[in-house]
């Protein structure tokens, strides 16, 4: 009939191989708390926090150095230490291999010594990409030297933490970096020296039970989860159900587990401050 030579189809078939792919991978991100749609270059703007609900997303460990602090005062250390088998796990070293291409670093861990403002100190910061920045040896080797190269040279330490915990391939020697980073810790704040530490998403297990919560003043990123063990791990052992936000930043900091939430566009000028503030207190009057 006349009227179908008008009708509009109800669907059009194209094959897949001929439709042109402009979008580059990548290209847009989703916000996974409130499913904002953030596009790539304008998160990197913010430094990986969304513009509508402030979510911040993870950061790799050298991302965290550069906005962090001054260009080009970064000098690493310690680039040499890598992770053995020491329990002879069989899948190990092949993981291990594998994390390292993956996240381009030897370890879940970057130490060095920096400045913000002028003002030096030795910074270490975990990478969760890294076995999602859980403590072996290495690590608790590396934050323990970062701890001695500070006392050392008499200059405040800053530590960013992330971390799943202990990592479980090097059992009981993993769990001995506790004590070990505690005990160098102990050394710090016998010299009188500054030590700040910053609890980012997440901070979990041996690490949140060990250095990461001896901190002089402990900061936080907003939501960051933190916690010794998991929520419902904790619900089935004390039978109870546990309050809302509980072991976010939010939560610790209104129960004084922390000393303040601060955004991460602000840490930077945050950190500048309290190093000022010390730097002009003198280590004879802390």
């Amino acid at each position: 009939m006349l009227k179908d030579l008008f009708r509009k189809p109800k669907y059009v078939t194209v094959r897949a191989d001929t439709v042109k792919k402009d979008i580059p991978e990548g290209l847009w991100q989703k916000c996974p708390v409130c499913s904002e749609i953030l596009y790539s270059k304008e998160l990197e703007k913010s430094l990986k926090t969304c513009s509508k609900c402030g979510y911040h997303f993870r950061m790799a460990a050298r991302e965290r150095i550069r906005i962090t602090v001054d260009e080009g005062s970064f000098v690493e250390l310690d680039t040499e230490l890598v992770s053995i088998n020491p329990l002879g796990d069989p899948d190990y070293p092949a993981k291990l291999a594998k994390t390292q291409e993956a996240a381009q670093l030897k370890e879940a861990v970057v130490t060095g010594e920096a400045s913000i403002d002028g003002k030096p100190f030795i910074i270490g910061v975990l990478d969760a990409n890294f076995f999602m920045g859980t403590m072996g040896s290495v690590v608790g080797e590396k934050v323990t030297r970062a701890i001695e190269k500070a006392i050392a040279k008499k200059v405040p330490l800053i530590m960013f933490c992330a971390s799943g915990g202990a990592r479980m391939q090097e059992g009981i020697i993993s769990l001995m970096q506790m004590a070990k980073t505690c005990g160098a810790l102990a050394n710090l704040d016998e010299a009188r020296l500054l030590y700040i530490s910053v609890l980012t998403d997440p901070t979990t297990g041996g690490v949140s039970a060990s250095f990461a919560s001896m901190g002089d003043i402990i900061l936080a990123e907003p939501g960051a989860l933190i916690g010794f063990t998991g929520a419902r791990v904790i619900e089935q052992t004390i039978k109870q159900k546990l309050p809302e936000g509980f072991q976010t930043a939010e939560f610790m900091l209104k129960h004084g587990f922390i000393d303040r939430v601060v955004h991460r566009t602000q840490m930077r000028n945050t950190l500048a401050l309290l190093l000022d503030f010390h730097a002009a207190g003198g280590t004879e009057n802390a």
